[in-house]
């Protein structure tokens, strides 16, 4: 991904969050829509990890 895919992933990243903020005051921890937006928000931060995430293949001596 480049700078500016990067940037978006964050901004989209970010915008979950508050939505999740948002869902969680107005409904409680347990609902259904606050769920589903923290699963949401969890793929994204999923996504961003891949990004920036580097394969180490164990060493035997």
């Amino acid at each position: 991904m480049n700078r500016d895919e990067t940037l978006t992933l964050i901004q989209q990243m970010e915008h979950a969050r508050q939505h999740l903020h948002d869902l969680y005051e107005e409904y409680g921890f347990g609902h259904a829509c606050v769920l589903e937006q923290s699963m949401l928000l969890d793929e994204l931060i999923n996504q961003y990890n891949r990004m920036f995430q580097t394969k180490k293949q164990p060493h035997y001596v």
